[in-house]
């Protein structure tokens, strides 16, 4: 069974560009365009990653990593940032609001794969 992956990214472009990559490299995909939204799908769904936009409308990235890593029933999923806010001092943030590690936009293709691959194979 294909390894689900949930997208939480606000930008159309951005969630095509990352499902068509995903689903390609043999992966299931679902989305959300806001953290509420992504919330509540990660704990319906627990899917196997998320990939996490940073700056979004209605409740931001960090916001909504916190919540999830404050639930036992979803604390244990990666999560990996996706943001263009890669300046000093964001990566110290984005951990401490409990990603387990980010990618600055745009992203490289390959390195976003492999970075992913290594996250799903534990």
């Amino acid at each position: 069974m294909a390894k689900l992956i949930l997208i939480v990214e606000d930008e159309p472009k951005n969630i095509t560009l990352l499902r068509d990559l995903l689903q390609v490299s043999g992966y299931s995909t679902i989305e959300a365009t806001d953290g509420k939204q992504g919330v509540e799908l990660a704990k319906a769904k627990k899917p196997d990653l998320i990939l996490m936009d940073i700056q979004m409308p209605v409740m931001d990235g960090l916001e909504a990593t916190r919540i999830l890593k404050a639930d036992a029933t979803t604390s244990n999923i990666p999560v990996l940032a996706l943001t263009s806010y890669a300046m000093k001092g964001d990566e110290e943030r984005i951990l401490q609001a409990g990603c387990d590690g980010y990618l600055a936009k745009p992203f490289n293709i390959r390195e976003l794969l492999k970075t992913v691959a290594e996250y799903l194979s534990g």
